[in-house]
């Protein structure tokens, strides 16, 4: 068997390692020992966030289904190495930050999670990820040293923490006009593009027997009967023989590095609603069509306007969350080791 990327074998038996973990997690099965985590915290305790004690476990829980994309995106096991620190590092500050948030959903006393919520939360877990197996569920809260009290509270806890998120991102869903209209203003460069069309076509594959005249003929009585009123999505599923004709030939937009020379020195001389004389090439006839038209050069505002919307909201919202953290960062209790 060949080695994945060139990695060495010891990189590749940690990687093997952990994924085994990851489909074993509900049997109880060993943790992977090459994450480093253990020569790292060698207590076993990461970090003490307010009253709560955040474990080398509870971090790994947390990376291990993380491990094939890391794998994925490093070249060598020095890369890996960096990431996955670097994982592990933002792993363990994202537990931190869950206890902060919590603590700041109950410092209003009358906030509080419906049981229902809850119960229902467990149960789709149940099914989703245990098969609808409550015994396999119990085997898996053995397998961790946790009652299943300890999981319903980690469970609502993790519900809390999604709450928070969403509502810090709620509040930054708002960009005024005048914002959105200052970045287009100051990154026109990001708002170019290129030619393109939304085009259909029609296509007649060359048989053994057809010549470009017998093809040009098939494609010259398409063409009598769109100019004669014939709508060109209807005779492209009449006619075509290419694999979109069900969709009326319709091959959505396409920028004119996208084409075949053949096609795109024909294509951008024609303006919406025209279609092409029929274009002979080694494997058949094509008639093509515009249905819209995009000039090279700057996007207008109100295109672009959607999509600067949702990178400011997107950016507002990091900004804003990471301002909240701070602060319960600076008021909370955290200890790391």
């Amino acid at each position: 068997m060949s080695r994945s990327r060139g990695l060495p074998l010891s990189f590749l038996s940690l990687v093997a390692l952990t994924a085994l973990v990851a489909a074993r997690g509900q049997t109880g099965a060993a943790t992977p020992t090459g994450d480093g985590l253990n020569v790292r915290f060698a207590n076993g305790i990461a970090a003490i966030a307010e009253d709560k004690i955040i474990t080398v476990d509870d971090i790994r829980r947390e990376i291990v289904p993380l491990l094939p994309q890391v794998q994925r995106e490093s070249h060598n096991e020095k890369e890996f190495n960096e990431k996955l620190q670097a994982l592990q590092d933002n792993v363990l500050q994202d537990l931190i930050d869950r206890v902060l948030m919590v603590k700041e959903f109950y410092k209003d006393e009358k906030r509080k999670v419906p049981a229902s919520y809850v119960d229902n939360a467990i149960a789709e877990t149940i099914i989703s990820e245990f098969d609808g197996d409550r015994s396999k569920f119990l085997a898996y809260l053995r397998s961790r040293g946790i009652s299943q009290k300890d999981y319903r509270k980690e469970t609502e806890e993790n519900m809390i923490f999604q709450y928070m998120r969403q509502q810090q991102r709620k509040s930054a869903n708002t960009v005024s006009p005048v914002k959105i209209q200052a970045f287009y203003d100051e990154n026109k460069e990001r708002f170019t593009q290129e030619d393109a069309a939304h085009l259909r076509l029609i296509q007649f594959t060359r048989g053994a027997d057809d010549t470009d005249d017998t093809l040009r003929a098939k494609a010259g009585d398409v063409i009598k009967q769109l100019k004669a009123g014939g709508s060109f999505a209807d005779l492209a599923r009449l006619y075509s023989q290419d694999s979109r004709r069900t969709k009326g030939g319709d091959w959505s937009w396409q920028r004119r590095s996208d084409l075949r020379k053949e096609f795109s020195d024909v294509i951008f001389t024609l303006e919406k609603g025209q279609s092409s004389e029929p274009i002979i090439v080694p494997e058949g006839a094509f008639i093509l069509y515009v249905e819209e038209r995009k000039h090279a050069g700057l996007v207008p505002l109100d295109e672009a306007r959607d999509q600067i919307e949702r990178m400011l909201v997107q950016q507002n919202a990091r900004q804003a969350t990471e301002r909240w953290l701070e602060r319960l960062r600076r008021n909370g209790y955290v200890k790391h080791f």
